[in-house]
């Protein structure tokens, strides 16, 4: 008479511990939207989530399918290179070429800011030689020689 009871409390054990939630609660947390936003379409050279197309149809159906197995978001990137190949990532990979899609924007920024500032400063005449009131002389009179320039300069326009 134990081993019914036994055996009837071990199906209950196990039943209760494969519930659709417990399995939910083993699947990692990838969503298919989250997934469209870092993967592109094919056909359009867009990401996912603005793609309409039949390829970017088949590569959603795709992914849902992954994501309903329970594949994490690195599995499904990789079945997803594995179909397609590499580009359909929208993040380049960490070496070569994909390093270089972040470093020369960054670079040319850095050089733009830079001859930005130059400009400013040129503008401003914050040093000398650059075209700049001289910054040893403060706020003096003007020399003898500049005084004469300049009433003959304006000797010029009265006259």
């Amino acid at each position: 008479m134990k081993r019914p009871v036994a055996a009837f409390v071990l199906a209950i054990l196990v039943a209760t511990a494969t519930t659709p939630a417990t399995l939910a609660a083993a699947c990692p947390r990838t969503s298919e939207a989250a997934l469209e936003q870092q993967v592109m379409c094919l056909v359009c050279g867009t990401p996912l989530a603005l793609a309409q197309s039949p390829q970017a149809d088949r590569e959603r159906a795709f992914i849902d399918h992954l994501v309903g197995r329970c594949e994490s978001e690195g599995e499904i990137k990789a079945a997803l290179v594995a179909q397609y190949g590499p580009r359909v990532l929208a993040v380049p990979k960490n070496g070569g070429f994909g390093i270089a899609a972040y470093l020369v924007p960054a670079l040319l920024l850095l050089l733009v800011g830079a001859g930005i500032g130059a400009a400013v400063l040129r503008q401003r005449g914050a040093g000398p030689g650059l075209g700049g009131l001289d910054p040893s002389r403060g706020g003096a009179e003007p020399t003898a020689s500049e005084t004469r320039r300049l009433e003959a300069e304006l000797g010029r326009f009265e006259g």
